[in-house]
């Protein structure tokens, strides 16, 4: 099975664009509005990769990264957030990486060949 690239993000512009980038690589993606959408769509099809968005209601990317450490999954994950605490964020939930949004089409293709595969 080819496993996806999972986008979490409450911005649906963001989601979209992001999801739209990564398709018109012939890459597989899933999306999810908050992390309990995302925890549902990694149990239904496991990602290679998540680019996680932080701060979103329901169930933030502190809450999700708790929720995959207490069920025992391991995946690499990528902080997408504007904040300017998004290096103390990401070390915080263990991820791999952060990109600072607005990103570009290539610091993403970066990303998800670095982490993504």
């Amino acid at each position: 099975m080819n496993h996806p690239i999972l986008v979490v993000d409450d911005d649906p512009a963001i989601r979209d664009a992001v999801r739209d980038v990564l398709e018109m690589e012939g890459l597989p993606v899933e999306t999810a509005a908050d992390g309990s959408e995302a925890l549902v769509k990694i149990t239904a099809r496991a990602p290679r990769l998540v680019l996680l968005d932080m701060r979103m209601p329901g169930l933030d990317g502190w809450g999700f990264a708790r929720e995959l450490r207490a069920a025992g999954i391991e995946l690499p994950v990528v902080v997408m957030t504007a904040a300017a605490d998004a290096r103390r964020w990401a070390e915080e939930i263990g991820a791999v990486a952060v990109m600072a949004k607005p990103f570009g089409v290539g610091e993403l293709m970066d990303v998800v060949r670095t982490y993504g595969r």
